[in-house]
């Protein structure tokens, strides 16, 4: 079925694949949602962020392809956080391996409403979470 929302707001940025990208996202992401004045918890998308940057950082290096960010508000005020990195396979979500490696993707499932991915037309993959917002 396809997806008829509305966007709201549309914003994407290339990071290099090091580590360094995941505290630089999680800076950009904070203040873009600030400045949209986003509705939803901020810091549960910075998290989610973080998590599937830092995901793509480890298991998708590619030497010369960089990651993309982008986020997306739509027209519900629910918010979507892409990541796409060149390698096509998407990592495994290891519930029983509570290390600090393998909790990432454990952390985003719980965060966020839906996590799926899809294959690029040019090169690997997108992964993508959505977060709606909470009644309360």
């Amino acid at each position: 079925m396809p997806d008829h929302t509305l966007l709201t707001h549309d914003w994407t940025m290339g990071y290099p694949m090091t580590l360094r990208s995941v505290r630089l996202a999680r800076l950009h992401v904070r203040r873009r949602l600030t400045m949209w004045n986003w509705p939803g918890d901020i810091e549960d998308a910075v998290l989610v962020t973080s998590e599937l940057v830092a995901n793509a950082v480890v298991h998708g290096r590619i030497p010369g392809h960089e990651l993309r960010l982008r986020i997306v508000e739509l027209d519900n005020n629910a918010l979507s956080i892409e990541v796409s990195d060149p390698v096509l396979a998407f990592p495994e979500v290891r519930s029983r391996d509570l290390s600090e490696r393998g909790r990432g993707l454990i952390v985003v499932r719980q965060l966020a409403d839906s996590l799926d991915w899809y294959l690029r037309a040019s090169v690997g993959k997108t992964v993508r979470a959505r977060l709606h917002l909470r009644e309360g």
